[in-house]
């Protein structure tokens, strides 16, 4: 499925957004996080795929590989731990925390009585688990019936208390309110709802260190033109809209009216940001939402995350699982001139997006995908369920890693 939004404008970036995500924040955010030992050190690799984009008849297919971002191997770990280094810095003003000392564990005596509680697919919960062990408090993760084993097993590896219930990510998320209410525990979810905005901001902003680190690798060298941004689109994740709100937010207000082409991808059961275009409104989910893509098995939109998704993504597309698996399966192939990466199953929904979108004119036309289009995509995850990830792909994670190395060794 695909629609092209009709309240996506090119203007600049308004003032209202800005006062809730601005790059000013994105940097601090990026500065703390600097300190946290859950991070590898240096950005993530920005690789070039010149065979796809000529396969895909574009001029260049770049993808940040968000896989190496640190041993969680997601995105996720830039989230959580600053959403919770912001709670605990407003819940303890008068203390004089720092958040390169929350992160450092400097804190643990004072918040041994501190408890947070998230609903996680699987990474967000396994980020915040990692974040609450490093800074000393208590963390309970909830999860729902299609969260597997192996990744609860993750997430308990750092300390986390696992509460499983049946349902779906929805269910999930209101056991958790429900649990926080019920004991005096702090939230910190990934997804808004009425009157639980705060945190899910701070996750979004976490989020923008991505694009950040993109922006800087772009602009070292000479832009396309001096008012345009260097890449002409964007393809990304869907899910309740939290990442795509952070990286949409900081292009948008980096290059105004001259911001690239957004396209947002989700599972075709798990269609809850499509949904809310084709209605004008944050919305549900029209499908079961159960698919192989788990990080992005979400019923319900963010509504902050859809204030900066109505007005500026160009277009919403729905994959299948079947696309998203072959995505994975090519680039984990790589070719004489792409390397070969591990894309998890929902890192590999961005290029499904794009392959699908190349391959179908009526789409590539509506976007304005041609062969001078510079895109960008965002792999989000690794092999975060290994298992996982060597069945769908017939070749385990490691394997990958091996022929990469051989290819960056020739």
């Amino acid at each position: 499925m695909f629609y092209v939004n009709p309240h996506a404008t090119r203007a600049p970036y308004p003032a209202d957004l800005q006062d809730i995500m601005s790059i000013a924040r994105a940097q601090q955010s990026r500065e703390w996080l600097a300190h946290w030992q859950g991070l590898a050190p240096g950005s993530t690799p920005l690789r070039a795929l010149p065979d796809l984009a000529a396969s895909l008849g574009v001029r260049s297919v770049l993808v940040k590989d968000e896989a190496l971002r640190s041993p969680l191997g997601s995105f996720k770990a830039l989230g959580a731990p600053i959403a919770l280094v912001r709670l605990l810095l407003r819940e303890f003003a008068g203390s004089h925390f720092t958040a390169r000392s929350l992160l450092a564990g400097e804190h643990r005596a004072a918040l041994a009585g501190v408890t947070v509680v998230s609903a996680t697919d699987g990474n967000h919960g396994r980020a915040l688990a990692a974040a609450a062990q490093s800074i000393g408090c208590r963390c309970v993760i909830v999860l729902h019936a299609h969260v597997s084993d192996e990744r609860e097993q993750a997430i308990a590896a750092h300390g986390a208390e696992i509460v499983r219930i049946a349902g779906n990510y929805d269910a999930s998320v209101e056991t958790a309110a429900a649990l926080a209410a019920r004991h005096g525990w702090h939230v910190v979810s990934d997804t808004s709802y009425e009157g639980y905005e705060a945190i899910p901001r701070d996750v979004m902003q976490g989020y923008a260190t991505v694009v950040a680190e993109v922006v800087e690798a772009l602009t070292a060298t000479a832009l396309p033109a001096d008012d345009a941004c260097p890449v002409t689109h964007v393809f990304l994740q869907g899910g309740v809209g939290g990442l795509a709100a952070g990286i949409v937010s900081y292009l948008w207000e980096r290059w105004g009216a001259w911001r690239p082409t957004f396209v947002v991808v989700e599972p075709e059961q798990a269609d809850c940001l499509y949904q809310s275009a084709i209605s004008g409104r944050a919305a549900s989910a029209s499908g079961s939402v159960d698919s192989v893509m788990a990080g992005l098995a979400c019923g319900e939109t963010s509504p902050l995350a859809w204030r900066f998704l109505q007005p500026s993504v160009d277009a919403f597309m729905t994959v299948t699982d079947a696309q998203a698996v072959e995505a994975m399966r090519r680039l984990a192939r790589g070719s004489e001139h792409d390397v070969p990466f591990v894309a998890g199953e929902s890192g590999a929904a961005g290029p499904a997006g794009l392959i699908r979108a190349a391959a179908v004119p009526a789409i590539a036309s509506a976007i304005g995908l041609t062969a001078q289009s510079r895109v960008l995509l965002i792999s989000t995850e690794g092999a975060t369920a290994p298992s996982v990830y060597a069945e769908l792909v017939g070749e385990t994670a490691a394997s990958v890693a091996g022929r990469q190395q051989a290819w960056m060794a020739r």
